[in-house]
Parts: C-alpha cells; sequence; structure tokens
C-alpha cells in the first residue's frame, strides 16, 4: 500500500508519466538544504524526503562562486553547523575549506543519499482537496519534465539569481580593449599577474578580491561610488583555541559558538542603538591600521548608519595591509565613461586598467525562481507576509529557510528546519493534513529587509513584507527566535491547522 501511495502514473502528452510523491520535498543542496536534511532525518525520522538542487554539484554558493580569495564573511563557530562542529584552526574560512566542510557533513549524515542533482524546480501547485503539491521540474541538459507530489514543499534556495549577477551598463565599455568579468562568471583562464586591475564596487565581494589580486597584480584599485563600513577581525579566534586545548571539543565549541553569538548580538545591538559612537569605533579601527595620514573621511566613512546596509569584514586586516604596502589604492568617484585604456572618472582622473572587474552586486530571484500556485491562483510574494521569517501568509504546508542579515545564514536556517519539523510533527499527531499562516486585522507594513543596499532596494517589488510586531516581524535575534520557534507555541492564533484525516485522534 506503502508503495502504490509512493508512486502513481499520470498522463502527459498522451503518455504515461510516473510521479513521485514525498512526505517533504527540499529545493536547494547548500547550507540550507543541508540543515533541512538533518533535522528531516533526526527529527521526523519517518518522513520520506528528498532533496532537488539544480546544478550538478551541492554547496550552493560554495560551488558556484570561484572568484580570487572567495571565504566566509562570518565565523565558522556560528556559520558551521551546531550538530558537526568546525574543527579547522581558521574561523575565517576560504571557500575550498567551507566546501570541503560541506560534503564531508552531507556525506557523514546521508544526506548527500538523498539529493538528486542536475533538477530545476519550475513550478509547484497546492491543491486544497488533496492536501498536496504537485511540483513540475526540468531534469538533466535536455530539460526531461519530471513530476513530484508532497505534503510539504521547504524552498532552501537561498535568494540570490545563480544565472548571473548585476551588471549596469558603463558609457563606452564597449570600447574598452580590456577584458571586464563579473565575480559570479569568474573565468578558469584569467591570467591578472601583472596586469593593471580596477576593481569597481565597495561590498564584501571588492574587499575579498582586491588583497587577494593585489599579491599578484601589478596593482589594484577599488573604484566605489560611496564607502561601506569596513571592520578588521582575526582570521583565528584565539579565546575558541584557548577552549579547545583546556575543554571537552564539543564543550568547547559550544562555548565558542554561544561566546561569538552573544558577541555579535552586542555590536549589532550597540550599532543600532548608539550608530555614532559605533562610527567612531570602526573608524578608529581603520586609522589605526592606515596611519594617521590617510584619507578615511572620504574612503572608508559611509554616508548611513552601520548595519543600515551589512558591514564588511576582512581577515587580519588584509585589505589595509594591501593598501599600505602599495599595491592596491581606493577611489571614490564615479565613472563617466571607459577608455580604450581604462576608465576616465567624473572628477576627470583616468584610472589605466588591463582588466575590469565588475564587484557590482547580485541579483534577487525569490524561491530559486520556482512559480507558486495556491488553488489555481498564481501566487505573488510580493503581495504576502512573511510570517515568523519562513512562510508566506495564505500558502499552506510551505517554508522558506532564510537566514539573518546580521549573524551568520546557519543560525536561522537550523531554526527554521526545526520549527519545521515541529509543525511536521504536530500534524501527524493530531491526523491534520494542513497548517497555513493567515494575516488577521491591522498588523503594519515593513520592508522585509531593512537593509539599504543596492540588490535589496532593486528588488523590493519581489519581496513580501513583514509586520510591525509578531509573528509577522522579523527580530534578526537569534537568542528571541530560538526561543520563539523552538518553545513558542505552534497553534498561536495566526497559524491555522486544518484537513484533518478521517479516524484522527483529536485529542493529541
Amino acid at each position: 500500500m506503502r508503495m502504490a501511495e509512493d508512486r502513481v502514473i499520470a498522463a502527459r502528452d498522451g503518455q504515461a508519466a510516473e510521479v513521485e510523491h514525498l512526505d517533504v520535498l527540499v529545493i536547494g543542496a547548500g547550507i540550507s538544504g543541508i540543515s533541512a536534511g538533518y533535522a528531516l532525518q533526526t527529527r521526523c525520522p519517518g518522513k520520506r524526503y528528498a532533496i532537488l538542487e539544480g546544478r550538478d554539484s551541492l554547496g550552493g554558493t560554495w560551488s558556484l562562486f570561484r572568484y580570487p580569495g572567495l571565504r566566509s564573511d562570518s565565523d565558522l563557530y556560528t556559520f558551521g553547523f551546531s550538530f558537526r562542529p568546525w574543527t579547522e584552526d581558521k574561523s575565517i574560512a576560504d571557500a575550498a575549506s567551507i566546501l570541503k566542510y560541506l560534503q564531508q557533513t552531507a556525506s557523514e549524515f546521508g544526506i548527500d543519499r538523498r539529493m538528486r542533482f542536475g533538477q530545476r524546480v519550475v513550478s509547484a501547485a497546492w491543491n486544497t482537496p488533496e492536501a498536496r503539491w504537485t511540483v513540475e521540474v526540468e531534469a538533466g541538459p535536455e530539460r526531461r519534465r519530471l513530476t513530484y507530489t508532497c505534503q510539504f514543499l521547504y524552498v532552501c534556495a537561498g535568494y540570490y539569481d545563480y544565472d548571473g549577477g548585476y551588471a549596469p551598463e558603463w558609457p563606452g565599455a564597449t570600447r574598452f580593449s580590456g577584458r571586464i568579468v563579473h565575480p559570479q562568471a569568474w573565468p578558469e583562464d584569467l591570467d591578472y599577474a601583472g596586469k593593471r586591475v580596477v576593481v569597481i564596487g565597495s561590498g564584501a565581494t571588492a574587499v575579498t578580491l582586491v588583497p587577494e589580486m593585489a599579491r599578484t597584480a601589478a596593482h589594484v584599485t577599488m573604484l566605489q561610488r560611496s564607502p561601506t563600513y569596513i571592520v578588521s577581525l582575526p582570521a583565528r579566534d584565539r579565546i575558541a583555541h584557548w577552549l579547545k586545548r583546556r575543554l571537552p571539543a564539543t564543550l568547547a565549541h559550544r562555548l565558542a559558538r554561544w561566546k561569538n553569538i552573544a558577541l555579535s548580538m552586542f555590536f549589532y545591538q550597540f550599532a543600532r542603538r548608539k550608530p555614532e559612537a559605533m562610527t567612531r569605533r570602526i573608524l578608529g579601527g581603520i586609522q589605526a591600521q592606515l596611519g594617521a595620514g590617510y584619507d578615511v573621511g572620504t574612503h572608508f566613512t559611509p554616508r548611513y548608519k552601520p548595519w543600515d546596509q551589512r558591514l564588511c569584514l576582512v581577515p587580519d586586516g588584509d585589505l589595509f595591509k594591501a593598501i599600505r604596502a602599495g599595491r592596491a589604492s581606493v577611489e571614490t568617484d564615479t565613472i563617466e565613461t571607459f577608455t580604450e585604456t581604462g576608465l576616465r572618472l567624473t572628477s576627470g582622473k583616468t584610472l589605466p586598467a588591463d582588466l575590469v572587474v565588475s564587484a557590482t552586486g547580485l541579483k534577487i530571484k525569490m524561491m530559486g525562481g520556482v512559480r507558486l500556485s495556491v488553488d489555481g491562483v498564481p501566487f505573488d510574494p510580493a503581495q504576502a507576509y512573511f510570517y515568523k521569517g519562513m512562510m508566506f501568509s495564505g500558502v499552506p504546508n510551505f517554508a522558506l529557510a532564510l537566514g539573518y542579515t546580521n549573524a551568520s545564514w546557519t543560525l536561522k536556517c537550523e531554526l527554521t528546519a526545526g520549527y519545521v519539523c515541529r509543525l511536521l510533527n504536530r500534524m501527524d499527531a493530531r491526523g491534520e493534513r494542513w497548517c497555513v499562516p493567515h494575516r488577521g486585522g491591522a498588523v503594519g507594513e515593513e520592508p522585509m529587509i531593512g537593509f539599504t543596499s543596492g540588490y535589496i532596494e532593486r528588488a523590493r517589488h519581489l519581496m513580501p513584507k513583514q509586520g510591525a510586531a509578531r509573528p509577522w516581524k522579523l527580530h534578526q535575534n537569534y537568542v528571541l527566535d530560538l526561543a520563539n520557534l523552538r518553545f513558542g507555541r505552534l497553534d498561536d492564533g495566526t497559524m491555522e491547522f486544518g484537513g484533518r484525516r478521517e479516524g484522527a485522534n483529536r485529542a493529541a
């Protein structure tokens, strides 16, 4: 009987087509997908699940991006999984180390055996009478059509467009005799040794690229329209290493993890409540790195308050070391036009270049581009509210994994995975078939992400809204979310449960 439920035969284009049914279908095999897989098989061991990945390998961002110097911008004691501690020496790690860690984690817990690569989800349609999703997939380079059905749909695809980054159109770019590349599509054959490089941008990608490329390039210039807050932190966590030398490994990791969680929360709250003091602290650190004569006011003092946009992290001050050594420099200006040999700026200054890297940001793609419909009605995320930072108002049996903007991505994704399992176990215990958050009454309206970063501003029309109070308000606070998502009531007056199966235990 179970096998008959797992696979059914449906007609497609006049031919029989097999449809596989799963309890939970996870989309995306990156950090969020691995978190989801671990939670499902440990907290809901009876659930049949699969992880669909459109690309040919796991790892998400860490297997896609290949640009020089790619590394974490959060410490690995919090960026790594709670169930498999990060044990490498550096807490700010390079992409190859992170990808290896993800591969080993997925293999150790058998999560990789649930992954199906080269399967890109195109659409998903919810049917209330049947209490299930029908999911359409394109598989392989030939885009062979597959169909799945599932009780619960869990999207772990992040919110970046993996097909390409944001690339402005610059005047005269076609005249440039050199090469223009975007970090998201870094060419394997790119040789920049001994060349003059201009990196356009001032965000995390730019501050990663500049010191790494400056090791072998003739010179690297970071060209920015406006500065970003940049903080230098040690690549090696001395306190964590002190703990590991004196305590059992598991205890040491937990203490190091909570130490870093507490510090990140403290500095975030300090920045939001006393932005002027935080600004002085950040700029004072930069001035100390670059010397009293450097123009920090022009090149490293943003026009916004700390955490209006994400802070950039440079391990061991590598960017500042490259500037001090003369291998790199910063220009704060706008582009008037490209020339055959470089760029001419609005100020009249020219920047000679053999290579230009457009570290100009990413593009947002909600839900990995999956089109949703509920009972035949197309769903528009921009018209919905975001419940507890993971579910859409009016969409049953659906969750979206999104990490924190002010802390490690993994922290929130693990909480989300645990909450999804709580919902599934509650529905099983009470014989319910679906759950859906409903927006009732006035909850206010705020952007889902409060940042003023360019990639966020360009995608406001794609994102759901958040409310002004719980459970529609995103706190960006791990401790509050831990209490709410792990121990808070599921039946909170907003979440509706229904579709009770006949004969179900109503007292459960």
